[in-house]
């Protein structure tokens, strides 16, 4: 295996565990390497059971598949530690980077990763002084233990300073960006929405329709705008909590009324106007402060391009894990996208691009994500939407794009098709597995003849060629 090339603010971090070895002699690394045929099984295992003492680390730690994948994957980093001679420092160096951009991405508190060291450090020092043959060696085993440990945390939190640093950064020019390429008219369609919400309100509360049929503002177009886009366009601020905070109220009203008579049903109105009269001031405060930016769109066609898309992912995860609400992800590909280019030119595939790209706007809500993610490819985030909902959705997109033909300027038509890969968030936190998942049924699909849809299973192949969204 090629020995790794180091950047410059990891040569400093080979250094040291280079000296700390030389120090430590071959008596003390032989007892490391002993410690580390036994000892990393119990260790794993009592580095997860404190962890998950921290109701924050449940988060990360309750999916059965990261359950089973951390404790083999914590086993193979101890035993990698402490036996890791002067040839393999590079490439254990350079692990300890790859570990810190996972923590970053999934985002891992570092208070919790730094007790978990400090907690392998312990056991392991009882470890190293019951085995040792002399307090000598014991000393010397346990000083260069406890500086690896030390070192490995650098380069981890080294990295993932690094990897917050770029999110931030880039969460910072979502914020700007909005995701409202025209401001004016996104603002006047959630007055709009807002408006017919409160009209249908009316409608309802004056005894025209059951309690049962009033629909939650928080779950209707406007409200799951405002959570989903809304809230990461225009920042936390008092100003959206405030809007939170109405809506949260107006809802809770809404449901106390549901049993009450027509009126005291009318009686509850007032107050609600009044909330939505403030949502709406508030609303056109917060559109106010947006500036018009396009450095997060795709020129050709318009949608979002993949800047953003780790962004909103992390986003949608934690909205799903905090409200234990559903969201999923289409990957759509359009079928021989190659022919075309060459068959009829670029202008041709420049035209089918715009052609999807204007479809999957008709067929998706406002509070969903669009992005060109790359060449002839296209994600779609879903937001509060099933597994088996988002796969409806993909199928109606499908038949869509089947039976819309685009017109060529010399007057012929040019039939698409799009394979597509379906993904629900299944609870893991790290927004590049579900990426992936999305990857291996989109891939499944072009296998299976392509024009079809194929929803993510566990059995699939990773599709070849996987690309990172940030590497």
């Amino acid at each position: 295996m090629d020995t790794p090339q180091l950047d410059e603010a990891s040569q400093p971090l080979a250094q040291a565990w280079q000296h700390c070895l030389l120090q430590a002699g071959p008596a003390a690394a032989a007892l490391l390497h002993a410690v580390a045929a036994d000892a990393p099984p119990m260790l794993a295992q009592r580095f997860y059971e404190v962890l998950l003492q921290d109701t924050r680390a449940r988060r990360f730690l309750s999916h059965e598949q990261v359950k089973q994948r951390l404790q083999p994957a914590m086993q193979r980093w101890l035993a990698q530690l402490l036996t890791t001679d002067a040839d393999g420092i590079a490439a254990t160096v350079a692990a300890q980077r790859v570990i810190g951009d996972v923590h970053a991405r999934v985002g891992i508190p570092v208070d919790l990763v730094t007790r978990g060291a400090r907690v392998l450090k312990h056991e392991l020092f009882v470890r190293l002084r019951a085995d040792a043959h002399d307090s000598d060696t014991a000393f010397a085993a346990i000083d260069c233990l406890s500086a690896i440990m030390d070192i490995a945390m650098e380069g981890m939190t080294l990295a993932y300073t690094h990897a917050r640093e770029r999110s931030s950064r880039t969460d910072a020019a979502y914020r700007l960006f909005s995701l409202v390429q025209n401001v004016s008219t996104e603002r006047e369609r959630q007055r709009a929405l807002l408006l017919d919400w409160e009209n249908s309100l009316l409608y309802n509360l004056a005894g025209h329709a059951t309690g049962a049929d009033n629909a939650s503002l928080a779950t209707s177009e406007f409200g799951l705008w405002f959570t989903h886009k809304g809230i990461p366009s225009f920042g936390e601020s008092s100003e959206t909590q405030q809007v939170g905070q109405l809506m949260a109220r107006i809802d809770s009203s809404l449901q106390r009324a549901t049993d009450e008579d027509p009126a005291r049903r009318l009686a509850a109105l007032p107050a609600i106007r009044e909330d939505l009269a403030t949502i709406r001031n508030l609303m056109t405060l917060l559109f106010e402060r947006i500036g018009e930016l396009d450095a997060g769109s795709d020129a050709l066609t318009n949608l979002l391009n993949r800047r953003f898309l780790p962004t909103v992912l992390r986003r949608e995860i934690e909205l799903s894990t905090r409200n234990h609400t559903p969201f999923a992800l289409l990957l759509l590909d359009l079928d021989h996208f190659k022919a075309i280019n060459d068959g009829h030119g670029h202008d041709a595939g420049d035209r089918a691009l715009q052609h999807v790209a204007a479809l999957l706007g008709q067929q998706t809500r406002g509070s969903d994500y669009l992005f060109r993610y790359g060449g002839e490819e296209f994600v779609v985030v879903l937001v509060a939407a099933s597994e088996s909902q988002a796969e409806v959705i993909a199928e109606s997109l499908r038949r869509q794009i089947a039976q819309s033909p685009i017109s060529l300027p010399n007057g012929q038509t040019l039939g698409l098709t799009a394979s597509i890969g379906v993904a629900g968030h299944d609870g893991h936190p790290d927004y590049e597995r579900l990426m992936a998942r999305a990857d291996a049924a989109m891939y499944a699909a072009k296998r299976q003849g392509r024009n079809r849809v194929v929803v993510a299973d566990e059995a699939l192949p990773e599709a070849p060629g996987r690309r990172a969204l940030q590497r």
